[in-house]
């Protein structure tokens, strides 16, 4: 998935203004302007539309891991990526919303998409590992498809 796709998803989870997104960024010490956000969360074939850079995705990922469980000055910042892969954007997500590896095929599920929990593990082993796996699209998209469905339930409609 690109960068975009995952900041716009994001977004739409938390339901999240321009304005606080580039706050999210500042969380992470990167200042971005609202223009570039804008531009980023348009839609690909619209023509104020530009591609998210990888290290400023690695930034609004920090700052997201930083605005939901906060900043903690005895542990060292998060390291930023200067190449994001979906195995990383599932990482960093697992952090931000403190999620365990468990949890993850319980999202999954909820998006009607199922995983076993050694693929899972698989997926956040080091690459160098021989049962590293890289994650695809579809797990991905699906992870953050289940996690806006925990995040920002159906309401219930009244009888």
């Amino acid at each position: 998935m690109t960068n975009n796709d995952v900041l716009r998803s994001v977004r739409y989870m938390l339901d999240l203004s321009d304005s606080k997104v580039v706050e999210i960024f500042a969380l992470a010490s990167c200042d971005v302007p609202l223009e570039d956000v804008q531009a980023w969360l348009k839609k690909d074939d619209d023509a104020a539309y530009r591609p998210c850079p990888d290290v400023l995705m690695g930034y609004f990922l920090n700052g997201l891991i930083f605005h939901r469980r906060g900043k903690s000055e005895d542990a060292p910042a998060p390291s930023i990526e200067r190449r994001m892969n979906n195995n990383i954007f599932l990482k960093k997500l697992r952090i931000a919303f403190a999620l365990k590896t468990t949890d993850i095929p319980e999202i999954l599920l909820k998006a009607n998409f199922t995983v076993s929990q050694a693929e899972i593990g698989a997926i956040f082993r080091n690459p160098d590992h021989k049962n590293y796996r890289e994650c695809g699209d579809q797990i991905l998209r699906n992870f953050l498809k289940g996690l806006t469905l925990v995040q920002r339930p159906a309401p219930v409609k009244k009888a």
